[in-house]
């Protein structure tokens, strides 16, 4: 069966780059934006596999895009870990009780929350093109540790870097219980019909080089080969957002089959400096699809030609902005694909 995406991101290398956007599911489509109203918010919605699944295929109707991502959140996990998760109108996301002041082994396990997740798997993976790659996700350990220790999102992470300065040994539990759950997580999703999986990383540019090597490399690699344990084929894709110079050892580190670059990292330099012959995937700013026009024209040229002789999957550094024109997105199918 011919699944470009997922070619590559086993080693091919074709003259046109398969592609999907990541955050594609989302708010900039007004399809989606009637769902979300009609189920009364983002849980709700993520909760319900039969409108979940119709979130994920969206875009897929839209755009053809070659990869089709599961459309959930980071914080599922832990969610399914014992916190308690809500989104209010208007703010982020919050996890209760904050680990910060409260301990983990005083919540109670609920992987039964996971459930819905593994429904909608079902439901995208006989709804989808028979060309079209489905893409699970999980949040990396350090991202997902950072929202449960404060108990929402934060500018530099900073309580989260200063709790595992000073009690490493808490810290460092938290990190294992994470990455149990989500292998679990993780392989239940391929069992249901996912076909490849990317670990999201949001804050991982917020860590020293030790903190990340023992926060950000070390846990990923863990996933990777307990997944791999159980799902020898599974072609997993590790974005570090933020990573930077620290690229190189986390490729090499973490055994990944591709890394995601974001916005800020020069392609010819990843091209030069990233293991030969490992798929990358990325990375034109999401600003400048916003923005449109030459921007967007020249954007795109110069990701195309960085990664010309290399397994790349075009995609954004990052999600896509919820005030981007469809126009421009339209756009940027055409161009990739040279319509």
């Amino acid at each position: 069966m011919n699944k470009p995406l997922l070619a590559v991101l086993k080693g091919a290398k074709p003259s046109v780059p398969p592609m999907w956007l990541m955050r594609q599911a989302g708010r900039y489509l007004p399809e989606y934006r009637a769902l979300r109203a009609e189920k009364g918010g983002f849980l709700a919605l993520a909760t319900d596999p039969e409108a979940a699944a119709e979130v994920t295929v969206q875009p897929i109707r839209r755009f053809g895009f070659d990869g089709a991502i599961l459309f959930s959140d980071i914080l599922m996990v832990p969610w399914a870990l014992g916190q308690e998760l809500t989104f209010g109108p208007g703010e982020g996301p919050r996890l209760t009780p904050p680990l910060v002041d409260h301990a983990l082994a005083a919540l109670q396990r609920v992987p039964e929350r996971l459930e819905p997740v593994y429904g909608t798997c079902e439901r995208v993976a006989a709804a989808l093109p028979p060309e079209t790659t489905f893409l699970g996700f999980a949040g990396s350990p350090w991202t997902v540790a950072t929202y449960m220790v404060a108990g929402a999102g934060s500018k530099d992470q900073g309580e989260t870097r200063g709790f595992a300065y000073a009690d490493p040994a808490a810290f460092d539990a938290i990190i294992a219980a994470i990455v149990t759950m989500t292998i679990d997580y993780l392989a239940r999703q391929i069992a249901a019909g996912v076909e490849a999986v990317q670990l999201f990383d949001s804050w991982a540019g917020s860590l020293s080089p030790a903190q990340f090597e023992r926060w950000v490399i070390a846990p990923n690699a863990a996933i990777v080969a307990g997944l791999r344990a159980r799902c020898p084929e599974a072609c997993i894709i590790g974005f570090p957002k933020g990573a930077g110079g620290k690229l190189p050892a986390y490729a090499r580190e973490t055994g990944v089959d591709a890394i995601g670059l974001d916005e800020t990292v020069d392609p010819l330099w990843a091209d030069a400096m990233l293991p030969a012959g490992l798929p990358v995937q990325g990375n034109l700013d999401p600003l400048a699809l916003l923005a449109g026009g030459a921007a967007l024209d020249d954007g795109i040229d110069r990701v195309l030609a960085a990664f010309r002789d290399r397994p790349h999957v075009f995609n954004l550094g990052h999600g896509i902005g919820q005030f981007t024109p469809i126009a421009h997105v339209e756009h940027l199918v055409a161009r990739v694909r040279g319509s």
